[in-house]
């Protein structure tokens, strides 16, 4: 868990919106909350310009004014796994754990639903989580010898068609593993493995390994499969030279590069993590089970219930 200085005020950022009525009263209650237990509510700027007509901001913290990214004991993030990466690019470098409650569809990343709001403000209150740690990719990109691009994703990297197909080139520390047209390659991490990954025909990694994955994105060659990696090997997509126009590079969905011909997309892994804290000693199966609705009537497990 994070470390708490005793006798310091505790502090709690909430990453939040207000696109739906659903989140703007989630955030009205759990600032009611925090401030009926004593803790002062952090916003980040934005977010306390955008609450400004929803809450009196006068009695909120603003990240970066009067609270700083180390004051912070946990963070609440109230949205979908959209809100959640911004929660993790905000918080990006700090020991802040965070705690994601669902407002939106599917929220793998999100431990909580919306209607466990009240109790999962009162663990966290009470301390009563652990922290997974997810490895996150350090991306570059580089055009004729020049940095075009140094970010990071916790999700996926991936490098996409802007008008046309590309023409790739895809490597494995610094060696050439093969080439082909396609729509992109997603370089992605296990925690993005259920995401564009998974919708490109990646396989579901369970977080805990420490693996990359590289799928192809509607590649027109006879070896398209997906690739797994340990986390000591570097990933390559080259766009080809002689391709007839640029592709782009996202990084979760959020940071975003022009990739002329001829570039080069580097991914490894960060030193820097993200933690998530989790409220349920439920394994991870049970998760993708519940947020993907999977059939699974008709399980016998290791067939005792057969035996009985």
């Amino acid at each position: 868990m994070t470390t708490v200085h005793e006798g310091e005020p505790r502090r709690f950022l909430i990453v939040s919106h207000t696109h739906r009525e659903e989140a703007i009263a989630a955030t009205i209650a759990a600032v009611s909350a925090l401030h009926a237990a004593g803790v002062i509510p952090v916003f980040a700027a934005e977010d306390s310009d955008e609450f400004a007509p929803h809450l009196d901001v006068s009695r909120i913290g603003v990240l970066g004014t009067n609270a700083a990214i180390a004051d912070l004991e946990a963070a609440i993030v109230l949205g979908g796994d959209g809100t959640i990466l911004r929660a993790a690019e905000v918080l990006r470098g700090s020991a802040c754990p965070i705690v994601g409650v669902n407002l939106g569809h599917v929220g793998f990343l999100a431990e909580m639903e919306s209607f466990d709001l009240a109790s999962t403000i009162d663990r966290v209150l009470r301390r009563d989580y652990t922290v997974e740690e997810r490895l996150t990719l350090e991306v570059s990109a580089t055009c004729d010898g020049e940095v075009i691009a140094d970010t990071w994703a916790l999700n996926e990297a991936s490098v996409e068609k802007r008008r046309r197909m590309l023409e790739v080139e895809i490597g494995v520390d610094g060696l050439p593993v093969s080439s082909f047209a396609c729509d992109g390659m997603v370089v992605a991490t296990p925690t993005g493995s259920t995401a564009y990954a998974f919708s490109a025909g990646g396989p579901v990694v369970w977080p805990g390994v420490q693996a990359m994955l590289m799928v192809p994105i509607a590649a027109h060659a006879l070896f398209n499969r997906p690739l797994v990696t340990g986390t000591d090997s570097e990933l390559s997509v080259r766009i080809l030279p002689e391709n007839v126009g640029p592709g782009v590079l996202w990084c979760d969905g959020r940071r975003r590069t022009e990739l002329p011909a001829g570039s080069t997309v580097r991914v490894r892994r960060s030193p820097l993590s993200v933690r998530l804290a989790r409220l349920s000693a439920a394994p991870f199966s049970d998760r993708l089970v519940r947020k993907f609705h999977l059939p699974v009537s008709g399980w016998r497990g290791n067939g005792r219930e057969e035996r009985s």
